[in-house]
C-alpha cells in the first residue's frame, strides 16, 4: 500500500439531502482505495468539501469555510484540500485560480476518479476532472454511512435533471435524468434492513420521474415505492423530492395502501401566483397545485405536506406576494422551507431576467412567509394534541438523556421520556404538550 493511500480523509457536507447521500458515496470509493476516514480536521490529511449551488448563501458558506482553511494550510503545507459537487461544477477552473488553496476539483460524476485524482495531488500537481455523464448513478458502490444514528439511511434511486426552471443550476451542475437500475436498490434497502436500519429515504432531483427498464420489465417511481416497501413491513420509506407536476395519483394511492411508507410529502411550491410560476417555468398552475393538495387529503388522511417557497423572484409584485400567502393558507402546510431569491449564474433567469426586486422588500416578503408558516405550524402541531403515534426511536434528546427522540409518520419530531425500548424500535407515543416545531410526549 502506498503512502497515498494511508492518509486520512476529512468530509464537509453542504445543501441538500443528496449531497450527504453523496458524501457516503465518496466515502465509500476512497476506503475501497485505502484511505482511512477521519472524524476531525485536527486528525486528518485531505479536506473535501461537498458543496451546493442551489442558494448562494449556500456558496458564500463554502467561500467563507476556504478561508478558513488557509489558515490550516500555513499550518500543515501537505494538507490537500478539494471541492465536490455542484459548486465545483459550476465554478470550475475559475474557482481554482481564485482560491489558491485548492489542490483539487471534482464533480458530482467524478467521484470514481478520486482516488487517481488524489495521486495526482499527491505527485504535485493540480487536478480537476467536472465531466458530467449520462450514465452514472453509482449504483454499485455501498454507501458509507457517515455520521449515521444506525436507524435512518438515505438511497440515492435516481441524478440529475430535465426541469430547467428558470432560477434553478441543477440541470447544469448535476446533468441530465438517469435512474439507477431497481434492482440494486432493492438490494440496498434488503442490505440496509438487516444492518439495523429501521427507515430509508429514496432521494432524486424528482423522484416521479424515476423510471427504469432493462429489456423485459420497466419499473415506474410507484412501483419503485411498492418494491421497496415490501422488502420488510418494519422499514419505513420515505422519499424527496417530488415535483408538483409529476405526482400522480397512482404514487398517492401507493402510500396510501402501505403503513410503512411514510404519510408526508415534500412538494414544493415555490410561488403561489400564475405569472410567477410561468415565469419560473415550473409548469404547473396554483389551480393545478391545490387540486394534487385536495388529492392527497382525500386519500392519504393525515398526510403532512410541506413545501419550499422562493419570494422575491423576478418582477413579483405585492399581488403576487399576496396570492402566494393565500395559497399557503389553502394548502395549510405543515411546514415550509423559504428563501429569498438568489440569481445563479448561467440560469434562464440570470439571462432573460432581471432580479429586480430590491434586498429590503425580499427581506420584508420572506417576514411575512416565515410568520405566517409558523402559524400553520402550530396549528397543525396543536392538532395533533392528544393523539397517539407509532414513534421510530432516533435515539437521545440533544437536550436530555434521560429522554428520547423520534419522528412520526408524519415526520414530526417527538420527544418523551426513555422507555426499555431501544433506537431503532417503534413504540407509541402520546403527544402531552406541543411547541413550534416539536411534539412533547409520552409513552403508551
Amino acid at each position: 500500500m502506498t503512502e497515498n493511500k494511508t492518509r486520512k480523509f476529512y468530509i464537509e457536507t453542504y445543501g441538500c439531502q443528496m449531497n450527504f447521500s453523496d458524501s457516503e458515496i465518496v466515502a465509500s470509493i476512497l476506503t475501497a482505495e485505502g484511505f482511512q476516514p477521519s472524524n476531525s480536521l485536527v486528525d486528518t490529511d485531505i479536506v473535501l468539501l461537498n458543496t451546493c449551488s442551489i442558494r448562494e448563501h449556500a456558496e458564500d458558506r463554502v467561500r467563507k469555510r476556504l478561508h478558513y482553511f488557509r489558515s490550516l494550510k500555513k499550518k500543515n503545507p501537505g494538507l490537500t484540500i478539494g471541492l465536490l459537487g455542484c459548486m465545483a461544477e459550476r465554478t470550475k477552473t475559475a474557482l481554482m485560480e481564485e482560491e489558491q488553496l485548492l489542490d483539487l476539483i471534482a464533480g458530482p460524476d467524478s467521484y470514481r476518479h478520486l482516488p487517481g485524482l488524489l495521486e495526482q495531488v499527491h505527485s504535485g500537481k493540480k487536478a480537476i476532472d467536472t465531466i458530467l455523464s449520462a450514465d452514472e448513478t453509482y449504483a454499485d458502490i455501498n454507501p458509507v454511512r457517515l455520521d449515521s444514528n444506525g436507524v435512518s439511511a438515505f438511497i440515492s434511486i435516481m441524478r440529475g435533471c430535465e426541469n430547467f426552471c428558470s432560477y434553478c443550476v441543477v440541470p447544469y451542475a448535476r446533468g441530465q435524468e438517469r435512474s439507477r437500475d431497481a434492482e440494486s436498490v432493492i438490494r440496498e434497502a434488503k442490505s440496509l434492513f438487516i444492518q439495523g436500519f429501521r427507515e430509508v429515504t429514496l432521494l432524486g432531483q424528482n423522484v416521479n420521474s424515476y423510471h427504469w427498464s432493462n429489456g423485459n420489465s420497466e419499473v415506474s417511481f410507484p412501483k419503485l415505492l411498492e418494491l421497496v416497501a415490501q422488502v420488510n413491513p418494519l422499514l419505513r420509506l420515505r422519499f424527496a423530492t417530488s415535483h408538483p407536476k409529476d405526482l400522480s395519483l397512482e404514487v398517492i394511492r401507493v402510500i396510501a395502501a402501505y403503513p410503512n411508507i411514510c404519510k408526508a410529502i415534500h412538494l414544493p411550491v415555490q410561488s403561489g401566483s400564475n405569472k410567477i410560476l410561468d415565469k419560473m417555468n415550473r409548469k404547473y398552475t396554483r389551480e393545478e397545485y391545490l387540486e394534487k393538495i385536495r388529492s392527497v387529503r382525500s386519500l392519504i388522511p393525515g398526510c403532512a405536506i410541506s413545501t419550499d417557497i422562493i419570494t422575491g423572484f423576478c418582477d413579483e409584485t405585492e399581488e403576487d406576494h399576496r396570492q402566494t400567502l393565500d395559497l399557503m393558507k389553502a394548502a395549510a402546510f405543515d411546514y415550509a422551507f423559504t428563501f429569498k431569491y438568489s440569481e445563479r449564474p448561467k440560469t434562464i433567469a440570470a439571462e432573460k431576467f432581471t432580479d429586480n426586486v430590491t434586498a429590503e422588500v425580499k427581506e420584508r416578503r420572506l417576514r411575512e412567509i416565515i410568520t405566517l408558516q409558523q402559524e400553520l405550524s402550530s396549528a397543525s402541531n396543536h392538532r395533533d394534541l392528544g393523539e397517539t403515534f407509532e414513534v421510530l426511536i432516533e435515539g437521545e434528546s440533544k437536550r436530555s438523556d434521560k429522554q428520547y427522540f423520534g419522528r412520526n409518520s408524519q415526520n414530526k419530531a417527538l420527544v418523551f421520556p426513555k422507555t426499555n425500548q431501544k433506537p431503532g424500535e417503534y413504540l407509541n407515543v402520546k403527544v402531552k404538550r406541543v411547541t413550534s416545531a416539536t411534539l412533547i410526549g409520552e409513552a403508551v
